[in-house]
């Protein structure tokens, strides 16, 4: 049993979450080369080469997917548009193919009682952008906010709320510094650059949204709880190194015009020209700030140059990913940002999920260990909320089976099972869980 909607406060947001490449079918509609087609297409970067052509093929079955959203009782469906599919080459010509496919996504929310929670950038860069150097070259500020006002100006009247990117440091560090995702650099300098870059892109995104009217602007930041390995100093610096260049990066641009010291250690020969300047434009101000959240890491120290620190494995429960499963880093983050970060603004989950070795048996998935991994994070909801914490939503992630990146449909992270195969849906014992929670 998950806890009930009237456990939370009266209007607390309760909604799912996709993303576009990973359920759309990229190609359909008109939609352009994206670098995740290319770096799945180069071997070695995704499980079995799997790319997001296909899909789930939302693009063609979006009724049925916001059917299952309406019926399950939840508010507010977060979703994203794709930079590719409204811009196939990223600046200049439109794909009024691709706008009409949103208008009519949100307009089929609307009718079904959904509040469309916009996000305009996750993750799929159009190649051609991606050849100018994508995140690393600074004009991608500018291709981004021209994007978001051809968005704004088809779909801004309609939203409820917008985000313009999802995840600053998996566009940043994931993918530049660690490589595991598109572009699949490993180089410190490209990392400086397109974690700056992307605040950059943010605010310029939010100034254009605000000049159009627009409001119920926000931000949404990834967290994951670091642990130093064990009780000695070096493993605290390196948790605290950690902590740095993951949770309080983009939150210390966006809410103080600053960046923190131990990310600067290893950042400050690398950073764009005049990098100071560009505070004014990030700290464009917000309505409110999202919080994905899924697991804790243990970090130690390690030999070789800056962060110099590594991953260890640590004794708790894992899901399907190999995450810990650490509900009390979800109080920690929501207590911290409103003391530290936020104050009085909203906040709300943006994502919370788990992936499970899910299997469907009788025309059924009985996936009771995501029914308690939700159980326990919203329990922790509630925990920060009894301490004045001013969340107002919630969103599972996902309301399907899609498409997780560099580890291609091997990973089941939704409530609603895919066959990927027929592409049939199945809604998941978690699904009808959060039915009867939200219903009853």
């Amino acid at each position: 049993m998950l806890p009930k909607r009237s456990d939370f406060p009266k209007d607390f947001q309760f909604g799912a979450a996709t993303s576009a490449y990973q359920i759309e079918g990229h190609q359909f509609g008109g939609a352009g080369l994206t670098h995740w087609d290319t770096f799945a297409a180069t071997p070695g970067n995704v499980v079995r080469a799997e790319d997001g052509a296909r899909a789930c093929d939302h693009f063609h079955r979006w009724p049925q997917d916001l059917d299952l959203m309406a019926a399950a009782g939840f508010d507010t469906y977060r979703f994203s548009t794709s930079w590719a599919r409204v811009m196939p080459e990223g600046r200049g010509a439109v794909n009024a193919e691709g706008l009409d496919f949103y208008d009519r996504l949100i307009d089929g929310m609307l009718a079904r009682g959904l509040k469309p929670a916009l996000t305009l950038y996750h993750w799929e860069l159009p190649a051609p952008l991606a050849d100018l150097g994508g995140w690393r070259n600074r004009d991608i500020a500018d291709w981004f906010a021209d994007y978001v006002q051809v968005v704004t100006a088809r779909l801004g009247d309609r939203v409820w709320s917008a985000a313009p990117i999802n995840e600053p440091w998996c566009v940043g560090w994931l993918s530049h510094f660690l490589g595991q995702h598109a572009p699949g650099l490993r180089d410190i300098r490209a990392t400086a650059h397109a974690m700056h870059h992307v605040l950059l892109a943010h605010g310029r995104a939010i100034q254009v949204m605000r000049d159009a009217g627009m409001g119920n602007l926000g931000a949404v930041c990834n967290f994951e709880y670091a642990h130093p390995a064990d009780d000695s100093p070096e493993a605290a610096q390196a948790a605290a190194r950690y902590d740095a260049y993951y949770n309080q990066f983009f939150v210390s641009g966006l809410f103080k015009g600053e960046y923190p010291v131990e990310v600067l250690e290893g950042f400050a020969p690398h950073l764009p020209k005049g990098w100071q300047d560009d505070f004014a434009t990030i700290r464009a101000p917000i309505d409110w700030l999202g919080l994905n959240y899924y697991t804790c890491k243990r970090i130690a120290p390690a030999p070789g140059p800056w962060p110099a620190l590594a991953e260890v494995p640590g004794p708790l429960p894992k899901t399907a990913m190999g995450w810990e499963i650490y509900p009390e880093g979800l109080h920690h983050f929501l207590t911290w940002l409103a003391r530290d970060y936020t104050g009085t603004l909203p906040l709300y989950v943006t994502e919370n999920g788990m992936a499970a070795p899910d299997v469907l048996r009788a025309g059924a998935v009985d996936d009771t260990d995501r029914i308690a991994y939700f159980r326990a994070h919203l329990d922790q909801c509630l925990r920060a909320i009894a301490q004045g914490v001013p969340l107002q939503g919630y969103m599972a992630w996902s309301l399907l089976d899609n498409y997780e990146w560099a580890l291609g449909y091997e990973k089941r992270f939704g409530l609603v099972h895919v066959d990927f195969e027929t592409l049939q849906r199945t809604p998941k014992a978690s699904y009808h869980a959060w039915a009867q929670a939200l219903k009853g």
